[in-house]
């Protein structure tokens, strides 16, 4: 039974993250809109400097003004232009593998923990332990799939440099072995605090939050237990997740496309100080840049990704 289960989290894992990518790809191309160029970090940005005279900036502080930001449709459409239809779907070898090691990890264990926690009397798990089995199986797999990640958001984020600066990842396999050649195996676990606490809070507010409004619809016979009560319930736990997890996702983006350059220091020097100087630079709703498609992603993504669980059940419910 325990494998069963992450049979089936796989399998419709697969399906919602290929089927969203690209509003996936739009997101990181969104929450890196303003981002600084390494070296700019050394001195101020536009948005702090502080005039010496009447109307000056110190002389020597020559700093161009932020690009303006622009919306997802735009966002989608400049990609389009750039690199034609197929750079939607850049980096989707890497979704395939970060969804058949992080989420088939954190569905079958969830649906271990939830095996183990449910009330044999109620057949229903307290709120609690739904949050605290989600808590756990969203960090034990986002440890495993951290290098997919780390690949994932670079050859996302690969489209938006100049052509001379581009990393050019043929594939997720050719992106883990460039990343451990030349920046050696831990760069493959960059940001994993931030890809665990980010996958913490997701599965925590997505898997429970979705049985917890499919028991109160059935409950209070709002809806039968069907394809309604699915699209109902996880578009809800869509919207919860989201809301959780965008301040995260941001610094977690950041810190892993963060190119870092032999003799110079990083950019950042961990996910505080990311967070820290984004906050300083852009503001504190910078956290929630791309919160537009992180909605129109995980919505959709919850959507087809229970729906599809709940039909795998029905296929493999005799095995």
């Amino acid at each position: 039974m325990g494998f069963k289960g992450f049979f089936e989290g796989g399998i419709a894992s697969i399906v919602a993250g290929c089927s969203t990518h690209p509003l996936d790809l739009i997101k990181v191309r969104m929450q890196l809109q303003g981002e600084a160029p390494a070296s700019s970090f050394q001195a101020l940005r536009p948005a702090l400097t502080f005039h010496t005279t009447a109307g000056h900036v110190h002389p020597h502080i020559s700093l161009p003004p932020p690009p303006p930001r622009v919306g997802p449709v735009a966002v989608g459409l400049r990609i389009i232009q750039q690199d034609g239809v197929a750079a939607m779907f850049s980096g989707v070898s890497a979704t395939v593998l970060r969804q058949t090691l992080y989420s088939t990890t954190r569905m079958g264990l969830y649906d271990i923990l939830k095996q183990k926690w449910t009330d044999p009397n109620s057949n229903n798990m307290p709120l609690m332990r739904k949050i605290a089995a989600g808590l756990i199986a969203g960090g034990i797999g986002a440890a495993v799939g951290n290098p997919a990640d780390v690949a994932m958001v670079r050859m996302q984020a690969d489209g938006r440099l100049p052509p001379a600066q581009r990393r050019n990842y043929k594939s997720v396999v050719d992106a883990i072995s460039q990343m451990a050649k030349s920046e050696g195996v831990a760069s493959l676990w960059r940001g994993s605090s931030l890809t665990v606490n980010r996958a913490m809070l997701v599965t925590a507010s997505q898997l429970a939050s979705y049985d917890q409004f499919k028991e109160i619809i059935l409950e209070k016979h709002l809806m039968k237990d069907g394809l309604g009560t699915h699209v109902t319930a996880s578009f809800a736990a869509g919207f919860v997740a989201a809301v959780a997890s965008n301040p995260v996702d941001v610094i977690k983006t950041r810190v892993m496309n963060m190119k870092v350059e032999a003799g110079m220091a990083p950019p950042y020097s961990g996910a505080m100080d990311c967070a820290m100087k984004t906050i300083r630079a852009e503001g504190p709703m910078s956290l929630y840049k791309g919160f537009i498609p992180t909605i129109s992603r995980q919505g959709p993504f919850t959507v087809v990704l229970f729906v599809t669980l709940e039909q795998v059940r029905k296929l493999l419910k005799d095995f």
